[in-house]
Protein backbone atom coordinates (compact mmCIF):
# COMPACT_ATOMS: atom_id res chain seq x y z
CA UNK A 1 0.00 0.00 0.00
CA UNK A 2 1.31 3.47 -0.83
CA UNK A 3 2.66 6.18 1.47
CA UNK A 4 -0.68 8.02 0.21
CA UNK A 5 -3.24 5.26 0.67
CA UNK A 6 -1.94 4.60 4.70
CA UNK A 7 -2.06 8.81 5.17
CA UNK A 8 -5.60 8.92 3.79
CA UNK A 9 -6.43 5.39 5.66
CA UNK A 10 -5.13 7.06 9.24
CA UNK A 11 -7.42 10.25 8.17
CA UNK A 12 -10.65 9.11 7.36
CA UNK A 13 -10.30 6.57 10.98
CA UNK A 14 -9.45 9.25 12.80
CA UNK A 15 -12.35 11.50 11.32
CA UNK A 16 -14.62 8.72 12.36
CA UNK A 17 -13.41 8.54 15.84
CA UNK A 18 -13.68 11.71 16.54
CA UNK A 19 -17.16 11.89 15.47
CA UNK A 20 -18.16 8.93 17.78
CA UNK A 21 -18.34 6.06 15.07
CA UNK A 22 -16.82 2.75 14.16
CA UNK A 23 -14.12 1.44 12.40
CA UNK A 24 -13.47 -1.43 11.22
CA UNK A 25 -9.01 -1.29 11.61
CA UNK A 26 -5.89 -3.73 11.96
CA UNK A 27 -4.32 -4.04 15.30
CA UNK A 28 -1.10 -5.88 15.95
CA UNK A 29 -2.71 -8.82 16.33
CA UNK A 30 -6.10 -9.01 14.28
CA UNK A 31 -8.87 -7.19 12.75
CA UNK A 32 -10.51 -5.24 15.54
CA UNK A 33 -13.83 -3.07 15.53
CA UNK A 34 -12.72 0.11 17.49
CA UNK A 35 -14.11 3.59 19.07
CA UNK A 36 -13.51 5.67 21.01
CA UNK A 37 -13.11 4.11 24.46
CA UNK A 38 -13.83 7.27 26.15
CA UNK A 39 -17.30 7.60 24.44
CA UNK A 40 -20.32 5.80 25.88
CA UNK A 41 -22.76 5.93 22.65
CA UNK A 42 -20.07 4.57 20.86
CA UNK A 43 -19.10 1.72 22.97
CA UNK A 44 -23.06 0.83 23.17
CA UNK A 45 -22.78 0.81 19.05
CA UNK A 46 -20.08 -1.46 19.72
CA UNK A 47 -22.19 -4.00 21.81
CA UNK A 48 -24.81 -3.85 19.68
CA UNK A 49 -22.55 -4.50 16.66
CA UNK A 50 -21.18 -7.69 18.23
CA UNK A 51 -24.72 -8.73 19.89
CA UNK A 52 -22.58 -9.04 22.81
CA UNK A 53 -24.02 -8.47 26.62
CA UNK A 54 -22.68 -5.21 27.84
CA UNK A 55 -21.21 -7.10 31.53
CA UNK A 56 -18.66 -8.23 29.28
CA UNK A 57 -15.93 -6.20 29.11
CA UNK A 58 -13.90 -4.82 25.96
CA UNK A 59 -10.04 -4.04 25.86
CA UNK A 60 -8.27 -0.60 24.88
CA UNK A 61 -5.68 0.34 22.69
CA UNK A 62 -2.74 2.69 23.97
CA UNK A 63 0.67 3.93 22.59
CA UNK A 64 2.63 3.78 25.85
CA UNK A 65 3.27 3.99 29.41
CA UNK A 66 1.70 7.92 29.52
CA UNK A 67 -1.53 7.08 28.13
CA UNK A 68 -1.72 3.88 30.26
CA UNK A 69 -1.20 5.60 33.59
CA UNK A 70 -4.03 7.66 32.61
CA UNK A 71 -6.49 5.25 32.55
CA UNK A 72 -6.00 2.88 35.33
CA UNK A 73 -5.78 3.87 38.95
CA UNK A 74 -2.37 2.19 39.90
CA UNK A 75 0.33 -0.22 37.94
CA UNK A 76 1.56 -2.70 39.73
CA UNK A 77 5.29 -2.95 39.12
CA UNK A 78 4.89 -7.25 37.62
CA UNK A 79 2.34 -5.26 35.07
CA UNK A 80 5.18 -2.86 34.42
CA UNK A 81 8.33 -5.67 34.10
CA UNK A 82 5.73 -7.88 32.09
CA UNK A 83 4.84 -5.27 29.05
CA UNK A 84 8.87 -4.70 28.99
CA UNK A 85 9.63 -8.45 28.50
CA UNK A 86 6.94 -9.46 26.31
CA UNK A 87 7.75 -10.40 23.16
CA UNK A 88 3.98 -10.58 21.72
CA UNK A 89 1.27 -8.89 22.32
CA UNK A 90 -0.10 -8.57 25.66
CA UNK A 91 -3.43 -7.77 27.18
CA UNK A 92 -2.67 -6.95 30.85
CA UNK A 93 -5.95 -6.85 32.84
CA UNK A 94 -5.63 -4.11 35.52
CA UNK A 95 -7.41 -3.87 38.38
CA UNK A 96 -9.07 -0.42 38.49
CA UNK A 97 -10.10 1.55 35.48
CA UNK A 98 -10.60 5.71 35.50
CA UNK A 99 -11.49 8.30 32.76
CA UNK A 100 -13.28 5.37 30.33
CA UNK A 101 -16.55 5.12 28.87
CA UNK A 102 -19.18 3.08 30.95
CA UNK A 103 -19.14 -0.95 29.51
CA UNK A 104 -15.26 -0.54 28.79
CA UNK A 105 -14.32 -1.76 32.35
CA UNK A 106 -15.49 -5.33 34.25
CA UNK A 107 -18.43 -4.93 36.51
CA UNK A 108 -15.90 -5.33 39.26
CA UNK A 109 -13.97 -2.18 37.77
CA UNK A 110 -11.07 -4.04 36.09
CA UNK A 111 -9.91 -3.54 32.66
CA UNK A 112 -8.30 -5.03 29.91
CA UNK A 113 -5.25 -2.70 27.92
CA UNK A 114 -2.44 -3.61 25.59
CA UNK A 115 0.18 -1.28 24.59
CA UNK A 116 -0.13 -1.55 20.84
CA UNK A 117 3.03 -2.00 19.19
CA UNK A 118 1.74 -1.74 15.73
CA UNK A 119 2.71 1.68 12.95
CA UNK A 120 -0.79 1.96 12.02
CA UNK A 121 -2.33 1.71 15.16
CA UNK A 122 0.21 3.93 17.26
CA UNK A 123 0.44 6.72 14.66
CA UNK A 124 -4.01 6.75 14.93
CA UNK A 125 -3.95 6.32 18.31
CA UNK A 126 -1.18 9.02 18.97
CA UNK A 127 -2.99 11.43 16.34
CA UNK A 128 -6.56 10.67 18.38
CA UNK A 129 -4.57 11.18 22.02
CA UNK A 130 -7.27 9.01 23.28
CA UNK A 131 -7.62 5.11 23.99
CA UNK A 132 -9.23 3.10 21.30
CA UNK A 133 -11.52 0.00 21.76
CA UNK A 134 -10.23 -3.02 20.19
CA UNK A 135 -12.81 -5.71 20.09
CA UNK A 136 -12.48 -8.84 17.65
CA UNK A 137 -14.41 -8.17 14.23
CA UNK A 138 -16.82 -10.89 14.73
CA UNK A 139 -20.19 -11.31 16.12
CA UNK A 140 -20.21 -12.59 20.01
CA UNK A 141 -19.25 -16.42 20.19
CA UNK A 142 -18.38 -16.36 16.63
CA UNK A 143 -15.02 -17.50 15.55
CA UNK A 144 -12.55 -14.46 15.69
CA UNK A 145 -10.64 -14.00 12.67
CA UNK A 146 -7.21 -14.62 11.22
CA UNK A 147 -7.55 -12.68 8.43
CA UNK A 148 -9.87 -9.79 6.82
CA UNK A 149 -11.32 -11.91 3.97
CA UNK A 150 -12.77 -14.18 7.05
CA UNK A 151 -14.45 -11.17 8.46
CA UNK A 152 -18.71 -11.17 8.08
CA UNK A 153 -20.49 -9.23 5.56
CA UNK A 154 -22.63 -7.89 8.67
CA UNK A 155 -19.41 -6.59 10.54
CA UNK A 156 -17.74 -5.10 7.58
CA UNK A 157 -21.54 -3.28 6.93
CA UNK A 158 -21.64 -1.92 10.02
CA UNK A 159 -18.94 -0.44 10.76
CA UNK A 160 -18.59 3.68 9.66
CA UNK A 161 -15.26 3.31 8.13
CA UNK A 162 -13.23 0.36 6.92
CA UNK A 163 -9.18 0.72 6.57
CA UNK A 164 -7.72 -0.70 3.21
CA UNK A 165 -4.17 -1.21 5.03
CA UNK A 166 -3.52 -4.80 5.05
CA UNK A 167 -7.10 -6.08 4.06
CA UNK A 168 -4.56 -8.38 1.33
CA UNK A 169 -2.43 -9.72 4.02
CA UNK A 170 -2.14 -13.12 4.71
CA UNK A 171 0.03 -13.59 7.76
CA UNK A 172 -2.08 -15.56 10.42
CA UNK A 173 -2.68 -13.33 13.05
CA UNK A 174 -3.83 -14.45 16.57
CA UNK A 175 -5.41 -12.87 19.49
CA UNK A 176 -2.82 -11.86 22.19
CA UNK A 177 -2.10 -13.23 25.77
CA UNK A 178 -4.22 -11.94 28.70
CA UNK A 179 -2.82 -11.75 31.66
CA UNK A 180 -4.71 -10.64 34.90
CA UNK A 181 -2.45 -8.56 37.24
CA UNK A 182 -4.09 -8.01 40.92
CA UNK A 183 -2.73 -4.73 42.99
CA UNK A 184 -1.09 -7.25 45.42
CA UNK A 185 1.12 -8.40 42.25
CA UNK A 186 -0.31 -11.65 42.16
CA UNK A 187 -0.79 -12.17 38.29
CA UNK A 188 -3.19 -15.20 36.47
CA UNK A 189 -3.17 -15.98 32.66
CA UNK A 190 -6.44 -15.86 31.12
CA UNK A 191 -5.46 -16.85 27.62
CA UNK A 192 -2.16 -18.05 26.55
Amino acid sequence: MSETNFTEDLRQALNVLTKGGIILYPTDTIWGLGCDATNQDAVEKIFKIKKRRESKSLIILVNGFTMLERYIRHLPEIAGELLEVSEKPLTIIFPEGKNLAPGVCSDDGSVGIRICNDDFCNKLITRFRKPVISTSANISESPSPSYFSEIDDEIIKSADYVVKYRQTDTNKNTPSSIIKVEDNGVIKIIRK
